[in-house]
């Protein structure tokens, strides 16, 4: 069965979903995005994706296709529409189709462009990668400078996976003047001594929702978190690691550059903030 998905205020099957070969998006990834994961039929951290994506817009000078509370309703009828239980929702905003291809913005007569769709992932807390935790390797990151910024400029971390599956990993750890940034679609995590270290936010890695959460529950826990670069080194010598992402949570990390972390099983940490917010996030779900 086809899905039905949303472009420029239609729902039509995927098959007929169609933007101009000169939308800006297409030409110049002058385009943001966000993904909502879904769990239960209900929007998980809807509010802070919100958010992000306005200060997204804001920061490229790019037009809201509509309210926020357009956006929920949009994001509500295509769970209704294609049953979906537990999944994500995929939104993306271009800065439209201004007839041409030109370096310039078009003129604000232009309007941007909206697009979304769902996908199913039937037990999608249930990940039995969270069981035997995940392998990262080291990498350079070459990606531009405003990584704040949730663009849809991702070849280079598709690089990076790539990269990684190539190694017989998980994922790829970016690494720019010595420290770790990130991986190629999460915020890096290490635990030390019961602390849990994770880099500070700036222009240099993406301001996750679901970091933003974790780090929330982890000190309502007591635990302690200490935001600051840190090399792969420390990362080696880490007790445990993980990552946080709108699609994996909180996943371990059991080893980084082939070198396992603790016993090299999921640690406790990891372990326990993936209970606490999974169950936060379902008492909170709209």
């Amino acid at each position: 069965m086809s899905r039905t998905v949303y472009v420029n205020g239609q729902y039509l099957p995927e098959e007929e979903a169609k933007v101009s070969i000169f939308d800006r998006g297409f030409l110049m990834a002058d385009a943001v995005y966000e993904v909502t994961s879904v769990l239960g039929g209900k929007l998980i951290d809807f509010a802070g994706h919100a958010a992000r994506l306005a200060r997204s817009l804001g920061e490229l000078d790019m037009a809201a296709p509509c309210p926020d509370a357009e956006l929920l309703a949009i994001h509500r009828e295509l769970v209704t529409r294609n049953e979906i239980v537990d999944g994500l929702i995929y939104l993306q905003v271009t800065r439209g189709n201004p007839g041409d291809r030109d370096f310039a913005f078009p003129d604000a007569s232009v309007k941007p462009t909206l697009v979304m769709f769902t996908q199913s992932k039937p037990g999608l807390a249930d990940s039995p990668q969270a069981k035997v935790g995940m392998k990262v390797i080291s990498i350079d990151d070459l990606r531009w400078a405003r990584r704040d910024i949730k663009t849809v400029q991702l070849l280079y971390p598709s690089m990076g996976k790539m990269m990684a599956k190539k190694a017989g990993a998980d994922d790829a750890w970016m690494v720019e003047d010595g420290f770790v940034t990130e991986g190629t679609s999460n915020n890096a995590y290490l635990v030390k001594g019961g602390r849990i270290v994770t880099r500070q936010l700036g222009t240099e890695i993406l301001h996750g929702i679901t970091r933003a959460a974790v780090v929330r529950f982890a000190r309502e826990a007591q635990m302690e978190i200490e935001e600051r670069p840190f090399t792969i080194d420390e990362a080696k010598a880490a007790d445990e690691a993980f990552i946080t992402s709108a699609s994996a949570f909180v996943m371990p990390v059991v080893s980084v550059d082939g070198v396992a972390l603790g016993s090299g099983t999921p640690g406790p940490v990891a372990t326990r903030l993936r209970e606490i917010y999974l169950d936060e996030m379902r008492k909170a779900a709209i």
